[in-house]
């Protein structure tokens, strides 16, 4: 150190050197931990779609549609037609 070159750092000078310091190493640790968990999530995603047997159970479950409903359409996708709409 140059002590001679003046009176040096006081105490604001180290308390803000070991803020920075302390700041500097929060915002590496937190970086490395964001990059880990972004690819251990990363690993994780499913693209799989649900069936339309699925899709059809959750409205059920929901109640957007009623028991009648739900049969016509499952007996529409069991037996490989469509029923077509009457003009």
């Amino acid at each position: 150190m140059m002590w001679w070159y003046g009176p040096g750092m006081n105490g604001w000078g180290y308390g803000l050197m070991t803020v920075s310091v302390v700041l500097f190493w929060a915002l590496i640790i937190f970086g490395i931990v964001a990059l880990v968990r972004y690819i251990g999530r990363a690993g994780q995603v499913t693209t799989e779609r649900p069936t339309p047997q699925q899709l059809l159970d959750e409205r059920f479950a929901r109640g957007e549609i009623d028991d009648e409903e739900y049969r016509r359409r499952v007996d529409i996708m069991t037996s490989g037609t469509r029923s077509r709409a009457k003009p």
